[in-house]
């Protein structure tokens, strides 16, 4: 038998597995950070000197990251860091908006275990506690935003669909088209508070109608639960308050 050779080749696989998924979450800090410029080729020797692991995981990193959208991959060979217009994030939030609304809508029809919708409006209470003071200093913005995240979590896994749930995961990955992906940019807006109640009013309409098995209802909510990304996208070009949104040195500006 050789059973300590397979338990050896096991263990190698799963360090390299790790190291791979390491290196995929590193160079996702990096771009989105800015360190690897939008436009520019990856160099992979440089990336293996400055993470100080093997070529394999790097390519199997570098492999993943352009399956998400962050990277191109060049017809010689290689990647390169891509780049955003303003249409490509409008239309990855509609996108999501509408992966979100079928989410919402197969959870409605097929019906969702009752811890399952508890848990979603426990986290809903949670976020009115954050949102319950006039103003909102930087923790409870925090809060919010890591709160919010959650939320659409446990509403993207209310579906039971695997094939659904795997889209939204890959269409979130993007910084800008995640379900909090433009609201850092509302915290110094004096309507700040005002946004995010109305958006939190849609959570509480969408939890009702999945409740209520009302998918058509559910469905719409969501969908136009995405418009507030839309306006604070435009909003934040417009007005170019992108400072603090990561991965803002991908979006390409108009001229």
């Amino acid at each position: 038998m050789n059973t300590p050779n397979l338990a050896v080749a096991d263990a190698a696989e799963e360090a390299s597995t790790s190291q791979a998924v390491k290196a995929q979450l590193r160079l996702r800090e990096m771009i989105l950070a800015g360190e690897l410029p939008g436009g520019g080729r990856i160099v992979e020797l440089t990336i293996v000197e400055k993470l100080g692991v093997s070529r394999t995981p790097i390519r199997s990193a570098l492999m993943r990251l352009e399956q998400e959208g962050l990277l191109d991959a060049l017809p010689g060979g290689g990647y390169a860091v891509r780049t955003f217009t303003e249409r490509d994030v409008s239309e990855a939030i509609e996108l999501r908006g509408t992966l979100e609304g079928l989410s919402a809508r197969l959870a409605a029809e097929r019906g969702v275990a009752p811890p399952l919708l508890a848990a979603a409006r426990e986290c809903l209470d949670r976020i009115d506690d954050a949102l319950r003071h006039p103003s909102l200093d930087d923790e409870a913005f925090s809060r919010y935003v890591t709160l919010n995240g959650q939320f659409h979590t446990l509403l993207g896994s209310m579906a039971g669909s695997p094939v659904v749930a795997r889209e939204l995961d890959r269409v979130v990955s993007l910084p800008f088209a995640s379900p909090s992906g433009f609201v850092v940019q509302q915290a110094n807006s004096p309507q700040a508070r005002d946004m995010l109640i109305v958006a939190q009013d849609q959570h509480r309409q969408v939890l009702d109608a999945i409740a209520a098995r009302e998918g058509s209802r559910a469905e719409a909510i969501m969908r136009e639960h995405s418009r507030i990304a839309q306006r604070n996208l435009h909003e934040a070009l417009q007005n170019r308050q992108l400072d603090q949104m990561p991965g803002v040195r991908l979006i390409r500006q108009r001229a």
